[in-house]
């Protein structure tokens, strides 16, 4: 994946990086999870490009709508999606959406997930009742995804408590992540890679959905 760092983009005003005439193949991938988890910073912090994004700040018309138990001081939230773009190689490019969190905006998700490859679902350890929607949605809908603990300081639970609580399949992948480091943020989407991989190389064996341990990869370079 490419990096996002200023080196090597392109200059042009808003940091955009124009997309290959090469590129002819699409993949989309969702980050839901519940309010104030960290969605619109993994974006930003993977996309090579400026991400674009639907935020809005926090009026007293979501004073007992939104709930930011566990997110004070947060000032502005997404009211529709993040967007964001990575190049893969000269013919694939990855599009990410990062879906809103509060209840009211819901309704979007299903939407969201129409034609996706697969999804990250972005957890809190503080709330971890706040994912238990996105996990049924992508279950209902048939949507691979993996389950990254975004740490915002010293973790409180063990994975394998986080794994319980959450009622997770063993073959769903349950990785530890930095929101706001790009490197750590990557390294949750190779996860997501590597999973849809191994499914699809168990369907095509007619075996279980094994979850091996992570390999190096290298990254791709355009």
């Amino acid at each position: 994946m490419d990096s996002n760092s200023s080196e090597g983009q392109d200059p042009r005003p808003g940091g955009w990086t124009p997309l290959r005439r090469t590129a002819d193949n699409a993949l989309k991938v969702v980050v839901v999870g519940g309010f104030g988890v960290g969605k619109t910073t993994l974006v930003g912090a993977v996309s090579e490009i400026r991400p674009l994004n639907t935020e809005e700040t926090m009026t007293r018309a979501g004073e007992g709508i939104d709930d930011p138990t566990g997110a004070w001081g947060k000032r502005s939230t997404t009211v529709a999606f993040d967007f964001g773009r990575i190049t893969l190689s000269a013919s694939q490019v990855l599009y990410l959406f990062g879906a809103p969190g509060q209840e009211r905006f819901w309704f979007l998700w299903d939407r969201l997930f129409s034609g996706a490859l697969g999804a990250v679902v972005l957890v809190d350890t503080r709330r971890l009742a706040d994912s238990w929607y996105a996990i049924d949605r992508l279950e209902h809908h048939g949507t691979p995804f993996v389950v990254a603990r975004n740490n915002f300081g010293d973790p409180t639970h063990t994975l394998d408590q986080v794994r319980e609580a959450l009622d997770l399949s063993p073959e769903v992948p349950l990785v530890d992540c930095d929101a706001r480091d790009r490197e750590s943020s990557k390294q949750v989407l190779i996860e997501l890679v590597r999973h849809l991989t191994a499914r699809v190389e168990a369907e095509a064996a007619g075996t279980p959905v094994v979850v091996a341990a992570a390999p190096v990869l290298e990254e791709s370079t355009p």
